[in-house]
């Protein structure tokens, strides 16, 4: 697998957004950042979300007021931990000194965002068909192991037909390799899972003598909610790791940034929720 060069998103360009192709609710609003648009420079080049990459802290406190003056309801971020972790957002949870320490997050509250941020792993999106319950999930193959989509379809308290998802940009099966010990805890607790695992080619797979395979995020994330009776799903169409111009990308950079993938249920429960300014006039 050939390492990649990250290209630098130009600074000084308005935020350039991936608006979910989903059949969501008028009142649930989504949206998908992307690394163009901000004022990160280098490695976080250039609209970096994330405060714990070694960004310039002014810099990710700028890109994220900029995202907060486009959306019409308020990012709660999340201390994501690559667990299993979910929290039911509040107003008080929005005002409290710390994010809390998650992976996934569930809203009721019309006005707050739940916010999920990535840099290979998958963001999966869910709202349901009433538009009354919205998440957001942090799933890795750590994430997937743990349960952490099996946890936040249950906060949703909802029958799973009710349940849309909507994958977001991901390492790609193409670019996402693992050890066979990766492989191995997944077929352990479905042997179904051997659908999503490849060998890698022999110039990929040369550690000693430890075999390598590329791995399905999406497929594997699919299995998981088909099991849980969740078969409308969208989205999982991306490759973090080979589409440099538009995502960061930890296994290809290493320091690098982070982008969101954010949901909230409109306050205006006419409809609406979808809406976002085109550009980012007014906003600094």
């Amino acid at each position: 697998m050939t390492k990649m060069a990250a290209s630098a998103a130009p600074v000084g360009v308005a935020p350039q957004f991936i608006h979910p192709d989903w059949p969501a609710p008028q009142t649930v609003g989504s949206v998908q950042t992307t690394r163009t648009g901000g004022v990160s420079i280098q490695a976080y080049a250039s609209f970096n979300l994330g405060e714990h990459v070694g960004d310039a802290p002014e810099a990710v406190r700028r890109n994220r007021a900029l995202l907060q003056c486009l959306l019409p309801a308020a990012p709660v971020w999340l201390e994501q931990t690559h667990g299993a972790q979910v929290v039911e957002l509040s107003e008080t949870l929005r005002l409290a000194d710390a994010p809390p320490h998650a992976d996934a997050a569930v809203c009721r509250v019309p006005g707050l965002a739940c916010a999920i941020m990535t840099a290979d792993c998958l963001p999966v999106l869910f709202c349901d068909t009433q538009g009354e319950v919205v998440a957001a999930a942090h799933a890795g193959w750590r994430g997937l192991l743990a349960g952490v989509l099996e946890n936040t379809v249950a906060a949703m308290h909802l029958a799973p037909e009710r349940i849309l998802a909507w994958f977001g940009p991901a390492i790609g099966p193409n670019a996402f390799v693992v050890g066979e010990e990766v492989r191995a805890a997944f077929l352990a607790q479905n042997p179904a899972a051997d659908a999503a695992f490849r060998q890698a080619a022999p110039h990929a797979a040369q550690e000693g003598t430890v075999k390598k395979y590329y791995a399905n995020l999406y497929h594997l994330a699919r299995q998981r909610l088909h099991a849980l009776g969740v078969t409308r799903i969208f989205g999982g169409d991306f490759c973090t790791f080979l589409d440099a111009a538009r995502f960061f990308s930890w296994r290809r950079d290493r320091q690098t940034g982070r982008m969101a993938s954010l949901i909230w249920i409109s306050e205006d429960r006419d409809g609406g929720g979808t809406g976002m300014p085109v550009g980012s006039e007014g906003c600094n």
